[in-house]
């Protein structure tokens, strides 16, 4: 399936979901519809739906975004420096679609890794365990089932 960022693509978002993506936007804290999603499956990129993490590597970190310990698949996520607002932080952007997804922090648990990514809901689309076959994501099925 080719990952891209498309017109198309563009004019499904809704104005946050623009912000956050293409202005490099922050959603204001406890507000990300999937803040407190449990449910098992994956999340995508909201513009080009590349796989970014899975439901497996979701925790609560308790800063007010969906926070994962690792990507899904690292080479769909870039990370950039940032000195914006004052600070020297890690940007965390999708590869094919470029879209703003959050930050990357060292204050994970250490026990999987010891990062943090804080990760934009409005960036993000979720994909459940149960639909994951059908929309062409089967293969990472293997890496959803929550084994802790």
């Amino acid at each position: 399936m080719p990952y891209e960022k498309t017109e198309d693509a563009l004019a499904r978002l809704d104005p946050e979901q623009f912000r956050v993506t293409q202005q490099n936007g922050t959603e204001r804290p406890g507000t990300g519809k999937y803040l407190d999603n449990k449910e098992p499956g994956i999340y995508v990129d909201v513009v080009s739906g590349e796989p970014l993490f899975a439901s497996s590597d979701k925790y609560e970190s308790g800063c007010g975004w969906p926070s994962f310990t690792k990507p899904i698949e690292p080479a769909h996520v870039a990370e950039l420096r940032d000195t914006s607002h004052g600070m020297v932080r890690t940007e965390v952007r999708s590869t094919h679609g470029d879209s703003h997804l959050g930050h990357v922090f060292p204050d994970g648990p250490p026990d999987r890794g010891g990062l943090r990514y804080c990760i934009n809901s409005a960036s993000l689309r979720f994909v459940h365990r149960d639909d994951m076959e059908v929309e062409g994501y089967g293969a990472y099925l293997d890496q959803v089932e929550d084994i802790r």
